[in-house]
């Protein structure tokens, strides 16, 4: 399940992971952990050569629950901390590193080789599992992920949401390592009309229907 950020595929992936009995997976909390670890170096992450040069250092472990997916980098659970604004700011410039996409994406691909999954991500059926059974699209309009976002994080506007996701959807959708797109063979499902149950009973039945 691909699409940027607030278009629902954190919620979506976990209830479909859960009605299905399956694993789950968050691509985007791996590279908010490198990202969370390389703040905490001290590595100056304008610089590619140098987040490059370090990618290779953390250990991370990321759990498959849909009910509690951990994370963990060097034995530390970050699953909080990486979702702090500091880190928020800061992924998609680690994102854009070859070097970077390059291990997670190895990584990626042995915990999914490991058995059934959802997982969900920005590059998943491009890049990370392009012969996955079925591939999952998700979009919202602006206003509606910015709304959404902002009723995650307390103390925050939608408009200033809005403006951080344009932001974050051009560096994704621009960057020249695995960008931000539509996979072929994707369903592409507008969630801004729809109910979280209402989208996870449509990718329901597109599984049912594709497997």
């Amino acid at each position: 399940m691909d699409g940027p950020s607030g278009s629902g595929k954190s919620s979506v992936s976990r209830g479909v992971a859960r009605a299905l009995g399956l694993r789950y997976l968050d691509t985007g909390a791996m590279y908010r952990a490198m990202t969370w670890w390389m703040l905490g170096q001290g590595v100056d992450l304008a610089d590619p050569a140098a987040v490059a040069a370090r990618c290779g250092e953390p250990v991370l472990v990321s759990g498959t629950d849909p009910d509690g997916p951990a994370i963990h980098v060097d034995g530390v659970d970050v699953a909080g901390p990486i979702r702090e604004s500091d880190v928020t700011g800061s992924v998609s410039a680690v994102a854009a590193v070859p070097e970077v996409r390059v291990r997670l994406v190895a990584l990626q691909r042995e915990i999914i080789g490991a058995g059934d999954i959802v997982v969900e991500g920005r590059d998943i059926g491009t890049v990370v599992w392009p012969e996955a059974a079925v591939k999952i699209y998700l979009t919202a309009s602006p206003e509606a992920r910015a709304r959404r976002r902002s009723a995650e994080v307390a103390g925050t506007t939608a408009q200033a949401h809005q403006e951080a996701m344009a932001r974050r959807d051009k560096l994704d959708s621009t960057r020249k390592t695995d960008p931000l797109s539509m996979a072929a063979g994707a369903v592409e499902l507008d969630t801004t009309p729809l109910t979280l149950e209402e989208v996870i009973g449509e990718v329901l039945r597109l599984v049912k229907e594709r497997t």
